[in-house]
């Protein structure tokens, strides 16, 4: 008790605690708590809000020490902001949670949260317990992911004809700063996807796409290369640049003669001792290089690095080798070209050895720069993705959103259903969830009516980011949708003169569509609970 007050009675005897320090604590309590916190969350929203979209903006974030990182990326975002409130901090992990499961949608979610939050300030206004919304909230989100259940369209995914995935991953790439070039790295994101896919597990393995940038050249020239693409080059500048038929060692023992584990000294103390020391150490470097030899490998791949004379001797020897390759490196090579990983020279057989078809160097510009590539490797389901731009931040930024339209092709894979983009689905569950907040009697109504509001502030926000007047284009796509039962009417926003997504090609994927609703009212959910804040008095509860 000693810790953080003491006991004391009153002149009644009844007991109460004398609190320590409370001149140091700050302390929100009730409606100023909730006002405080849906400051907090709106002020979010509305910073990822201008970006939401095809003709969405990018933000500049600059770092303490001057890194710029320019992105329309809501998780980037967020993840670059220097955020001090709690409350926001938890939309930036709302944000980062969607970017962990979906890998999209990461604006949109936010966004859908901060409206959320809006719309339940007025309620709070109106003196409805914070309880209810949440209820009301849950009971709403419940009849929009029924209706998505109706409106979303599944398609089979035929490795033959991928116009489908093409076309969801373009609507991905869409709003990114490379939609210029869309088409080519949707067809790059979804070639990759089906080489590494396994069809009949409906699974994806991320470890075994690699995605590499370098700058120079232009977004255009971004390939897949069927096979690793490795930030080194060969230990010596006089080995062949490339290797045929090549037999990989890949090793995880340097090229150095052993050394005990325990600490010792050893004292030479005369000139033949130093002579059989030099011919010790050349006779182990003969030996390592004879059993590699002997295995029958040409080319040798090594975690660690190796001195000059090893490096000469392996010239000497035409066994060309690559030094300083990074663990992840290793376990990918070893995975594309059928290898084992091998920690002593001792150990290594024929049968250990990985296969590539050529394994050659690439060298880029004025820049002296090489990259090694590996190619028709034994396993051609690892695959790179060589992305190359004028600039650091333009490689990052396609970097980021290759990652956007990989992970979207993945939950396509997962679950092949679409829904149509645009605000489309939004607007068809606003208007299901409306109809359902009509057939409810109690205090909840509001909340679910509220909730119905919420969903369409992400079509508002569309419409808005592409210069169309927000109000009136929401309202003519929500009448029409109301009156057709049409949930593939949305926002025209790239102005091609339908409003049908269907035929604009506008597709996102059911999986990342519902994860966002039930993200967003989960968050708000927690949001509307908390009603007493303590906290150090340096701590700013305030935005």
């Amino acid at each position: 008790m000693s810790g953080i007050g003491s006991l004391a009675f009153d002149e009644y005897g009844r007991p109460f605690i004398i609190m320590k320090d409370q001149e140091k604590q700050k302390r929100l309590t009730g409606i100023e708590a909730h006002k405080s916190h849906i400051l907090a969350a709106k002020t979010i929203a509305s910073t990822l809000r201008t970006s939401l979209g095809p003709k969405g903006l990018d933000k500049m974030m600059v770092s303490p020490d001057g890194e710029v990182t320019i992105t329309n990326d809501g998780a980037t975002i967020l993840d670059k902001m220097d955020v001090e409130h709690q409350i926001a901090k938890l939309m930036v992990q709302l944000s980062k949670s969607q970017d962990d499961e979906i890998g999209d949608g990461t604006t949109g979610v936010v966004v859908l949260a901060g409206a959320l939050i809006e719309q339940a300030e007025q309620l709070l206004d109106r003196g409805i317990h914070p309880i209810r919304i949440a209820d009301g909230y849950e009971m709403a989100a419940q009849v929009a992911v029924k209706e998505l259940d109706k409106v979303a369209e599944s398609f089979p995914i035929d490795l033959k004809n991928p116009d489908k995935l093409i076309e969801t991953a373009m609507t991905t790439l869409g709003s990114k700063i490379i939609n210029k070039c869309h088409r080519k790295m949707a067809e790059i994101a979804v070639d990759a996807i089906l080489s590494v896919a396994d069809l009949e597990r409906k699974d994806v393995d991320f470890e075994l796409i690699k995605v590499e940038g370098k700058v120079g050249g232009k977004l255009e020239d971004t390939v897949l290369v069927k096979g690793v693409i490795v930030d080194k080059d060969f230990s010596h500048p006089q080995m062949p640049k490339e290797v045929k038929d090549a037999k990989l060692a890949i090793l995880t023992c340097p090229f150095e003669p052993p050394k005990p584990k325990t600490k010792h000294k050893l004292d030479v103390t005369n000139v033949e001792d130093y002579k059989k020391l030099r011919e010790y150490e050349r006779q182990k470097f003969t030996d390592m290089v004879e059993l590699v030899k002997k295995a029958g490998a040409n080319l040798v791949i090594c975690q660690w690095g190796f001195d000059d004379e090893a490096n000469h001797l392996l010239l000497q020897k035409e066994l060309p080798a690559v030094r300083w390759v990074g663990g992840p490196e290793i376990e990918l090579i070893a995975i594309a070209t059928g290898g084992r990983i091998v920690p002593r020279f001792e150990e290594l057989t024929t049968e250990k050895l990985g296969e590539a078809g050529i394994v050659r160097e690439l060298s880029f510009g004025t820049t002296k720069d090489r990259m090694l590539v590996i190619e028709k490797c034994k396993n051609s389901r690892a695959v790179t993705i060589f992305i190359r731009g004028g600039n650091k931040m333009i490689v990052e930024e396609a970097k980021r959103s290759i990652h956007d339209a990989l992970c979207v092709i993945r939950n396509l894979v997962r679950d092949n259903r679409i829904v149509f983009g645009g605000g489309a689905a939004e607007i068809a569950c606003s208007l299901a969830v409306g109809k359902e907040a009509d057939k409810i009697s109690t205090l909840e109504q509001y909340a679910v009516r509220a909730f119905a509001e919420a969903l369409e502030s992400v079509p508002l926000a569309l419409a808005e980011n592409s210069g169309l007047p927000p109000i009136n284009t929401l309202a003519e796509v929500k009448s029409q949708q109301a009156k057709n039962g049409d949930p593939k009417l949305g926002i025209d926003c790239l102005n091609k003169g339908t409003k049908d997504m269907k035929k604009q090609q506008v597709f996102e994927p059911y999986l990342s569509k519902k994860q966002q609703i039930l993200l967003a009212t989960q968050v708000v959910k927690m949001i509307l609970k908390i009603d007493d804040i303590r906290a150090p008095a340096d701590m700013g509860l305030d935005m």
